[in-house]
């Protein structure tokens, strides 16, 4: 068997292909840029080939570079997750998943206690982020993504469909007698979701419309209309808790559907793994006893008052 390369080496190379900066490889690694560069000259040496194009302020892979940077990251991965599978007991049980903020704020976190109740002998760690993260890279075991799917290399599968209907506090309510009313009150805007969605089948001239602040986390649109300051185009599923407590009121009988789903995602072949089915199914449990909204488009009627869900 020929000798292998130095791992430590390795693990450098793979920071370093990846970023395709030493400085930035280096800050990951918590080590200096010197160090870095130093490192790559070992492996450089130890191959017998050259895997970067170094020019002023710019770093390139060789083509020799590129194909072993895929190599040694998958058996970087391959290691990891075979370290992982040998691991004690505890260690092995402890499940990293990763969402948006506003889906962990609004649904996820107030379900977790059943969670706990149904698999106690699993330690769900719920990691946050407005970035779409690196599975393998961030050392995360799944994910619930809000987009349209077709995740590639992973295994996913959708767990909440949504629907989109304008929502505000009860008293902003009263004051909302048809869809044209909304012309005299505030819209606050929920960033990736559009207003068009809705006030298009509903036949409302957008130019006579009043538009408020724009909010990148949907949970703090959710806030900011239960304390009066506007209307949202809200998120059924999100706003599903605050509508059930009368928190927020959804005024108008017209719901249109949304394209973005929240999704189960893990790598292909990590669904297998005891731990991480038995998240998916009890998140599958939870989704399937979620109350589903009725779909009634073109259909308006005077508001409710009364909350809904």
């Amino acid at each position: 068997m020929p000798a292998l390369p130095p791992l430590k080496a390795l693990r450098v190379f793979e920071a370093a292909s990846r970023h395709l900066s030493f400085t930035k490889a280096a800050d990951e690694l918590c080590v200096t840029q010197g160090a870095v560069s130093q490192q790559i000259k070992v492996l450089e040496a130890s191959l017998g080939v050259e895997l970067f194009v170094r020019l002023n302020q710019q770093l390139r892979l060789t083509s020799q570079g590129r194909k072993y940077a895929l190599e040694v990251r998958e058996a970087l991965r391959l290691i990891s997750d075979a370290t992982a599978g040998i691991q004690p007991r505890a260690k092995k049980n402890a499940v990293t998943i990763s969402c948006l903020p506003s889906f962990a704020h609004k649904w996820l976190g107030s379900r977790l206690g059943k969670f706990s109740q149904s698999c106690p002998e699993i330690s769900l760690r719920v990691h946050t982020s407005f970035d779409v993260v690196d599975l393998a890279r961030d050392g995360i075991d799944c994910a619930i993504r809000h987009g349209n799917g077709g995740y590639e290399g992973c295994f996913s599968e959708i767990l909440l469909t949504e629907e989109l209907t304008p929502m505000c506090s009860r008293t902003l309510a009263k004051q909302l007698k048809t869809p044209a009313d909304l012309s005299s009150t505030t819209l606050l805007q929920d960033y990736g979701t559009e207003w068009s969605e809705w006030i298009d089948p509903a036949g409302i001239d957008p130019n006579a419309l009043d538009w408020g602040a724009e909010f990148m986390d949907t949970s703090l649109a959710i806030q900011a209309a239960i304390d009066g300051q506007g209307v949202i185009l809200g998120h059924t599923v999100l706003a599903h808790d605050d509508l059930k407590s009368g928190a927020l009121v959804a005024p108008f009988d017209l719901r249109t559907s949304y394209d973005c789903a929240h999704w189960f995602v893990c790598r292909d072949g990590m669904e297998n793994r005891p731990e991480i089915a038995a998240v998916h199914d009890w998140l599958k449990s939870e989704a399937k006893s979620f109350p589903v909204t009725e779909i009634r488009l073109g259909r308006l009627q005077s508001p409710p008052t009364k909350p809904f869900g």
